[in-house]
């Protein structure tokens, strides 16, 4: 059987010598189950060519600031490590840059920047305020026109462009990736966060948005099948994070009960309705599309776990926003990071705070360039995946 891009390794042992013992039978069950019966199996790794990612801000890598430059994020954004704004929410890298590192990928350009960019070796679709469903009406917390729909359309589009350009030659040619990227690629997603954040500043009750959640996750599956129909067979899927741990949440419903890590409690709990409704929607996927892997990565539970216990991974007050101004978690509804605020007549620029490195929290919704790669290396190891396999073996057989 041929495994495109992906090196099947060969390992053996003896059944009768591992069934001897009960413990060791039970794991040899389990690895038997994970590399015959997943698609994503654990006995060969992957070398993807190419990732294709979908999302909003926690992966947007400029397509916000390309598209409405009034909104792109300002300096002390991307001082960590681009020293200037690079059209992330964040001081630094995010989750999808550290992706595209470990399998020796340049950072994904975002496909609605039209200056600079390089798509050889993937896309990125993402754009900061997105949500799943294409919001209709305008709500107190701004969203995006870009919802995932209308990413997976920019991505139909985009496909059958990158082979004229290749067929045309000359020097943009080379800028597109090779066809058989798009097969053998890592398609990645990171949304759904806005959709259920809609809701709570949407005058409706926590029960009315955990109604809305099947039909959320039900449009997410459909986008993710239109998205395999183009040739996609490897997904990395993102649940989404602890809402309820975010400044914003905690500055806007003050009232909420907090859970003994300062939380709100009701608001994480929305987010755990929808990542286990996503949860149980992938499996039901794997059925219907048998030749993807498809990955689920409880992305809650990794960064969930910088605020149970941050001195583990060297954090300092995790719930304060390194880059705000104002109130118990340095964050204000009516100025931004990199903004200015009148106060006693003063001009006061909201900066970043002295260590970027040992917060969590870089605006008070997005995380630090330092959290990201906690979180990152976490989810790759497998730790945080279903199936768990680690980030270098999600590929699917051919």
């Amino acid at each position: 059987m041929h495994i495109s891009r992906c090196k099947q390794s060969t390992m053996e042992f003896s059944l009768n010598k591992l069934f001897l013992n009960p413990l060791v039978s039970a794991f040899a069950l389990l690895f038997i189950a994970t590399t015959s019966l997943n698609p994503a199996t654990a006995s060969k790794r992957c070398d993807f060519p190419a990732i294709f990612n979908f999302g909003a801000s926690n992966a947007d890598t400029g397509g916000l600031a390309a598209s409405f430059p009034f909104a792109a994020p300002k300096p002390p954004s991307g001082d960590t490590f681009f020293r200037r704004p690079a059209g992330r929410f964040c001081d630094g890298r995010l989750i999808i840059d550290f992706m595209a590192q470990r399998f020796g990928i340049p950072y994904l350009s975002p496909y609605l920047d039209s200056t600079g960019s390089n798509f050889s070796r993937g896309a990125n679709f993402a754009t900061a305020a997105s949500t799943i469903r294409l919001q209709q009406a305008a709500v107190q917390y701004r969203t995006s026109p870009f919802s995932l729909g209308i990413q997976y359309q920019q991505f139909e589009r985009f496909k059958p462009t990158t082979k004229f350009i290749r067929d045309q030659g000359g020097v943009f040619a080379a800028l597109m990736p090779k066809e058989e990227y798009f097969d053998e690629a890592l398609y990645t997603f990171d949304i759904g966060q806005n959709d259920i954040t809609v809701g709570f500043f949407g005058n409706t009750t926590l029960q009315q948005v955990n109604a809305s959640i099947p039909d959320i996750i039900s449009n997410f599956t459909s986008n993710i099948k239109n998205i395999y129909n183009l040739g996609a067979r490897s997904f990395w899927i993102h649940n989404t994070g602890p809402v309820g741990c975010l400044p914003l949440i905690l500055t806007n419903f003050e009232s909420a009960e907090r859970d003994k890590y300062g939380c709100a409690k009701s608001y994480n709990e929305v987010a755990r309705s929808f990542n286990q409704n996503l949860k149980e929607a992938l499996a039901h996927l794997r059925k219907d599309l048998p030749t993807a892997a498809i990955t689920y990565v409880d992305i809650y539970s990794a960064k969930y776990s910088l605020f149970r216990d941050p001195k583990k991974y060297g954090f300092e007050l995790p719930l304060v926003a390194c880059c705000g101004y104002g109130g118990k978690y340095n964050f204000s509804n009516s100025v931004g990071c990199g903004g200015t605020i009148k106060v006693n007549d003063n001009d006061i620029f909201v900066g970043s705070c002295e260590r970027p490195s040992v917060r969590v929290i870089w605006d008070g919704i997005h995380y630090t360039e330092a959290a990201n790669k906690v979180v990152f290396d976490q989810i790759s190891s497998g730790a945080f995946t279903d199936p768990p396999i680690p980030l270098n073996m999600a590929c699917h057989r051919k």
